[in-house]
């Protein structure tokens, strides 16, 4: 049982606001409440940001032929087909009605950090069908990576950290930071027969960054273990992110902030998203903070590297590529 029917109200954050504390105030209530929040002045242009959404539109546009060309490959990068991701298996009768291109940190093939989970080369659609995508893509992973960098300083001083605690090398100083262009088809979800556009699931990482287009379709559960479970819409925010706590940043903070339930149920129209999933260096050990844990709240979960995590996670919700093994011809 479930119900789902009203529109969340979610405290506003603006990079350009000189009270600091302010901010730390309405991020530290958010991240206790629901783990959701908007930035706003972040400081990428709304001109920029419908470049980003017209390029993604391009290419989801092309043959489907064209498309797989591009499947993703071992290391995640690349085009994600329809019904790829089950999110949800409990609930789901498929995957989710949604399509996808992973975008992460470019790095050469011949650089020995591409033998690592998640770093190597993008896979990129030819210049000569879509001329601007790479550099307009390039541009906006620099961007989010900057606006993530400061908001993750809030979020450290609002767990009585130090504000350059996230920027440390073995944190956001060499980050896993993946892009994901996203696109609903046309469908109306039906929860009660589990079609979903995205099943309900919670982020890995650390912090996710969501731009979308004006359709209403994302939802978020403040309490999983409530029964009914109740949904409750996010209103898309112009100009600005909805910006949702990750898995990773629960463990760290022993579960005082959350990482909470979210999925996407669709009325029927297309809808596009762009998602900016944050997070740490591979060999980053995530483990309870020290201002996180007491004798009366000790440790929730055991320590573990962001590189064995964010690789079982994946593992879990995406499809094996062998499934695709005529896909690429």
């Amino acid at each position: 049982m479930e119900s789902s029917t009203s529109r969340t109200s979610l405290n506003c954050i603006s990079l350009a606001d000189p009270d600091i504390q302010r901010s730390v105030a309405l991020l530290k209530q958010a991240c206790l409440d629901s783990g959701f929040f908007y930035v706003l002045d972040h400081g990428i242009s709304q001109e920029f940001m419908d470049e980003v959404f017209a390029q993604s539109k391009m290419f989801f546009e092309l043959p489907n032929s064209e498309k797989m060309k591009l499947l993703r490959d071992d290391k995640n990068r690349g085009y994600t087909p329809m019904l790829d991701e089950i999110l949800d298996p409990e609930n789901q009768v498929n995957g989710d009605y949604k399509e996808g291109y992973y975008i992460g940190v470019e790095v050469p093939a011949d650089d020995p950090q591409s033998e690592r989970p998640f770093f190597g080369p993008n896979q990129w659609p030819s210049e000569e069908v879509l001329p601007k995508w790479r550099e307009v893509m390039e541009q906006y992973h620099r961007e989010a990576l900057r606006v993530a960098k400061s908001v993750a300083r809030i979020i450290a001083l609002a767990l009585n950290l130090d504000a350059d605690f996230f920027d440390r090398h073995e944190m956001l100083g060499d980050p896993i930071a993946t892009l994901r262009l996203l696109h609903y088809e046309g469908q109306v979800s039906n929860p009660s027969k589990g079609v979903y556009g995205a099943g309900a699931h919670s982020d890995y990482g650390l912090i996710t960054l969501l731009a979308t287009d004006d359709v209403v379709g994302l939802q978020i559960c403040k309490d999983r273990n409530a029964q009914p479970q109740v949904w409750e819409y996010v209103a898309p925010v112009k100009g600005g992110f909805i910006v949702n706590l990750g898995d990773m940043l629960e463990r760290w903070s022993n579960g005082i902030f959350r990482s909470t339930l979210h999925r996407v149920v669709l009325d029927g129209r297309e809808r596009y998203s762009i998602a900016y999933f944050v997070e740490p260096s591979h060999d980053c050990i995530v483990e309870c903070l020290p201002t996180c844990k007491s004798e009366a709240n000790p440790p929730k979960f055991p320590p573990i590297t962001c590189s064995a995590y964010l690789s079982q996670r994946y593992k879990d919700t995406h499809a094996d590529l062998g499934s695709y093994s005529n896909g690429k011809a």
